[in-house]
C-alpha cells in the first residue's frame, strides 16, 4: 500500500501540488509576470537542451523504423484524442468558459508523457523499450503537430498560429532541441551519469511553467469562476476523455494483434498525456492570463492519470 501510494504521489505531481498552491496564495501579477515569463522561458529552454542532450539518437531513427507500432500510436494520441476532446469541448462550451473548453481540444491534441508512460509499462512488465521508442517519437512529434492541430480544431476561438508564436516555439523549444543532439557526444554521458538532478530540473522547469500559468487562472478567479455543478461538469468529461483514452488504446491493440507486453506498452502511451509537453507549449501559445484556464483540464488529467496507472500497472505485474 506505501509502494502504491509513493507511485501515486511522486515527485512531480507533488511540485505540480505546491505550484498551483503558490499560485492561489502568491500569484505573480503585474510587472512580476513579465519577469517570471522570462525566467520561465529559460526554464524551457533548459528543459528541451535536456532532452536532446539525453535521447540517443538511436533511439529517435529506431523510432522511426517502429512503424507497426508506432504508426497506430500516433494516429490514436494525435488523431483518434484529438476528436475526443474536440468532442469533450463541443459538450463543455454550453456551460464552461471559452479558454476551458480550448483546453479540452489542447488536452486531446497532447502526445504522451515520457517519464511515467515508460515506468508504468516497465512495473506492468510491458515492452519497455516500445515505450520509451514511442515516447521520444510523440514528444518529438507534438513539438510539431500539437499547436497546428489545435489552431485547425479551435478555429476562431484560437488566432492562428503567426510568426512570433512560430519562432517562440522554433527558439525555445526546437533550438535547443537541436543543440542538445549536437552536443551528445560531448555531454551526453554527463547527463546520463547525473540523472537524478536532471531529473530535478526537469521537474522544476515544468512546475515553473505551471506556476506562471495558474497564476494567470487565478487572477481570472478560477476558484470563483466555476461554480461546484461546472466543477462537476469539469471533472466528468475528463473521465469520460479518459475512459476513451484507457479503453480506446486497449482495444485498439487488440485490434492490431499486438503481443501483451506490447498492448502494455500502447495502452500507457496512448492514454497518458504530458504536463512535461503540456506546460511548456500552453506558456508558449497563449498570453498568461489565458494560459492557466486552458491548462486547468491538463493539470486535472495528469494527475488522475497517475491514480488510474499506479494500481492498474499493479494489476498487470501480478497477472504477468
Amino acid at each position: 500500500m506505501l509502494a502504491r501510494l509513493a507511485i501515486l504521489f511522486d515527485p512531480l505531481v507533488r511540485l505540480l501540488l505546491l505550484a498551483i498552491l503558490l499560485a492561489t496564495i502568491v500569484p505573480v501579477t503585474g510587472e512580476g509576470r513579465a519577469v517570471a515569463r522570462t525566467a520561465s522561458d529559460a526554464a524551457i529552454f533548459v528543459l528541451f537542451l535536456l532532452n536532446g542532450l539525453r535521447l540517443p539518437r538511436s533511439a529517435v531513427v529506431g523510432a522511426l523504423r517502429n512503424l507497426r507500432f508506432l504508426l497506430p500510436l500516433v494516429l490514436f494520441v494525435f488523431g483518434w484524442m484529438g476528436l475526443v476532446g474536440f468532442s469533450a469541448a463541443e459538450l463543455a462550451k454550453v456551460e464552461l468558459p471559452a479558454s476551458i473548453v480550448l483546453g479540452f481540444m489542447f488536452l486531446g491534441v497532447l502526445p504522451s508523457t515520457v517519464q511515467s508512460a515508460t515506468a508504468y509499462t516497465s512495473i506492468a512488465g510491458g515492452n519497455v523499450a516500445n515505450s520509451v521508442i514511442a515516447a521520444a517519437a510523440l514528444n518529438l512529434l507534438g513539438v510539431f503537430l500539437t499547436a497546428p492541430l489545435l489552431a485547425v480544431m479551435s478555429g476562431s476561438v484560437m488566432a492562428d498560429l503567426d510568426i512570433d508564436t512560430l519562432q517562440r516555439i522554433g527558439l525555445i523549444l526546437l533550438l535547443p532541441f537541436a543543440i542538445g543532439q549536437m552536443l551528445q557526444g560531448r555531454f551526453g554521458k554527463a547527463v546520463s551519469d547525473n540523472r537524478h538532478l536532471i531529473s530535478w530540473a526537469d521537474r522544476i522547469a515544468i512546475a515553473l511553467a505551471v506556476y506562471v500559468s495558474f497564476s494567470g487562472a487565478v487572477e481570472q478567479d478560477v476558484w470563483r469562476l466555476l461554480s461546484p455543478p461546472l466543477w462537476g461538469l469539469l471533472l466528468t468529461l475528463i473521465g469520460l476523455m479518459m475512459a476513451q483514452a484507457f479503453f480506446g488504446a486497449w482495444w485498439l491493440s487488440a485490434l492490431l494483434r499486438l503481443p501483451d507486453h506490447d498492448r502494455i506498452a500502447f495502452l500507457f502511451g496512448g492514454a497518458q498525456k504530458s504536463i512535461a509537453m503540456g506546460a511548456p507549449l500552453a506558456a508558449i501559445l497563449f498570453p498568461p492570463e489565458t494560459a492557466g484556464l486552458v491548462l486547468l483540464p491538463v493539470l486535472i488529467y495528469h494527475l488522475l492519470q497517475m491514480i488510474v496507472s499506479a494500481p492498474l500497472a499493479a494489476r498487470f505485474s501480478r497477472s504477468g
